[in-house]
């Protein structure tokens, strides 16, 4: 079946992660999928962070994000106009038999243009008008309109979270099939097997430890300053524990000066940011890993790479987390917000070796059956009519 996975996003970091798993793994069940993306976006292709793009319209891409709020807006709304000229040329030259899009707010086109021409289209829901935003927005009326009849109007949709899900029901009222569907990971190349475990620890300082790390952007909301600062009067109780955080982010400077302020550089190692083809080997000198905060309707990516290595989380109870992590049998739980609990789980499971072993075994088969990127194509698949999967 000829598919057309359509998405507005500049497709890098975890976006491009999410759209290479469903592309790859669409292709890798025999269907012939191309992509339209945002001019300049290549999702297909892991661009080093330095790169900043595909020249000028990689640079267009970074002008437009850092707009303010209104004009923001209605560059979204505009670009309804962009995409109507660019489906209708994709058309001409092959016309697809499913569009697969990845939504954006204000963006309609694609669904109108889909159901004029009679084509299935299934929206994929990773952000929403309904939700806490980073960047808030202006014309929430507008684009809660715009969101409800795209939802109303789309053949399927594939849904993060039951909490998502739960939410678009309780707002907009019937809405089309839906399915949900966590993020997944790709096991060939999140495989401990691949990894020569001793020398990478051996190389970042970490031999003769228990390494509990994170990998993820240091923004507030995810609470690695809160941890470290929670953690960092206790580490002498556990002297054989080590924290490795990857990433950067706003809350970096400030978690650097405490850890250097408390004289933990030797037990908290903070390496920046990592192209994402090297996160695997990162995760592969842990031993466990943590979660200290998350949010309401999100599927981490980092869950499912994380359990796919074997490496078992501690993590925040949030729905969305719990329906991928069972408490005891694939991770750890403990109430969200409650930083205390977070920590003491975290101190607790240095010494358990064999918890740790048994957890993380039962996390990686439970990702080998149930959340690979296969599983996530073959769900979205189920919500196209019959007739149209050939």
């Amino acid at each position: 079946m000829k598919i057309l996975y359509h998405h507005r996003t500049r497709g890098r970091h975890v976006e491009g992660v999410h759209i290479r798993g469903i592309v790859h793994a669409l292709r890798d069940l025999g269907h012939d999928v191309s992509v339209m993306s945002f001019p300049g976006a290549d999702p297909e292709r892991e661009v080093p962070e330095a790169a900043g793009g595909s020249g000028g319209r990689g640079r267009l891409a970074s002008f437009v994000t850092k707009l303010p709020g209104i004009v923001f807006e209605m560059f979204e709304l505009l670009y309804n106009l962009v995409t109507l000229v660019r489906m209708t040329q994709a058309w001409r030259t092959q016309a697809p038999r499913l569009i697969y899009e990845r939504y954006s707010l204000f963006l309609f086109a694609t669904v109108w243009l889909a159901r004029r021409r009679g084509i299935p289209l299934v929206l994929e829901i990773n952000d929403s008008a309904l939700v806490h935003r980073v960047r808030p927005l202006t014309m929430k009326g507008l684009a809660r309109r715009i969101e409800g009849w795209c939802l109303r109007h789309a053949t399927g949709l594939v849904f993060i979270s039951t909490y998502f899900r739960d939410e678009a029901v309780a707002a907009y009222g019937q809405i089309a099939p839906s399915v949900i569907s966590p993020n997944a990971v790709d096991l060939s190349r999140f495989d401990p097997a691949r990894f020569d475990r001793e020398t990478l620890r051996r190389e970042r300082g970490l031999s003769e430890r228990t390494v509990c790390g994170h990998i993820g952007a240091f923004a507030h909301w995810h609470g690695v300053d809160d941890f470290v600062e929670a953690i960092a009067n206790r580490l002498h109780d556990v002297p054989e524990l080590a924290l490795v955080f990857v990433g950067d982010g706003k809350t970096l400077p400030a978690v650097r000066a405490l850890v250097a302020e408390r004289g933990l550089s030797d037990r908290v190692l903070l390496p920046g940011r990592v192209p994402h083809e090297d996160v695997a080997s990162w995760i592969a000198c842990m031993d466990y890993a943590v979660l200290p905060n998350s949010n309401h309707y999100g599927s981490p990516m980092k869950l499912f790479e994380f359990m796919g290595m074997g490496v078992p989380m501690v993590a925040p109870d949030y729905a969305p987390v719990a329906e991928v992590i069972a408490d005891g049998h694939t991770g750890w739980l403990f109430p969200r917000g409650d930083a205390a609990a977070c920590v003491e789980r975290v101190l607790e499971l240095a010494r358990l070796t064999d918890e740790r072993r048994r957890v993380g075994h039962a996390a990686r088969d439970y990702i080998a059956s149930e959340r690979q990127w296969r599983n996530n194509a073959e769900q979205l698949l189920t919500l196209v009519p019959a007739g149209a999967v050939a």
